[in-house]
């Protein structure tokens, strides 16, 4: 809605952009809001006693951020931040509404299609497609599962 209407009628000459940059520009902002949060949260995560120390070891705070903080507050953020792209993922189905064509958008068009002879089985394509939403969101969980367990800063154990 916003890339459709509003951002054309904010800004001088958006109107003759094309419609999928700017929804683009418009799923950009609106998950970077929410990953700015999210990353905020993860800054809050880290103790005040390992800044102070780092800082008594000499650290300035280009090192500081880089080889302390950051580390720890986005191993700490890794749930959140795969909920958000499952989220934006599954939020990609709205650009249908404002015509604009993704996988919910082609099943509708081959639901509707006389032609092709799956106008009599609706209930069938929608539940296709909901499990291969489910499966794509089901393996980004999965890949967020494996790297807060074995990566992304993890302590690996040394086996004997």
């Amino acid at each position: 809605f916003m890339g459709t209407f509003i951002v054309p009628f904010v800004g001088f000459g958006l109107g003759d952009v094309d419609l999928v940059i700017r929804i683009l520009v418009v799923l950009t902002l609106f998950t970077s809001a929410y990953m700015a949060e999210v990353i905020r949260g993860g800054l809050q995560v880290v103790p005040k006693g390992q800044i102070e120390a780092s800082y008594a070891l000499g650290l300035n705070n280009f090192w500081t951020t880089t080889l302390i903080i950051l580390p720890q507050a986005l191993r700490a953020v890794i749930p959140a931040m795969m909920g958000q792209a499952v989220s934006l993922f599954k939020d990609t189905t709205l650009v249908y509404l404002i015509g604009l064509f993704d996988v919910l958008g082609v099943m509708i068009q081959v639901l509707g299609d006389a032609a092709t002879g799956y106008t009599l089985y609706p209930r069938e394509g929608y539940l296709w497609l909901g499990i291969i939403y489910f499966i794509i969101s089901y393996l980004m969980a999965d890949v967020s599962r494996r790297i807060e367990r074995t990566g992304a800063g993890a302590v690996r154990r040394e086996t004997m």
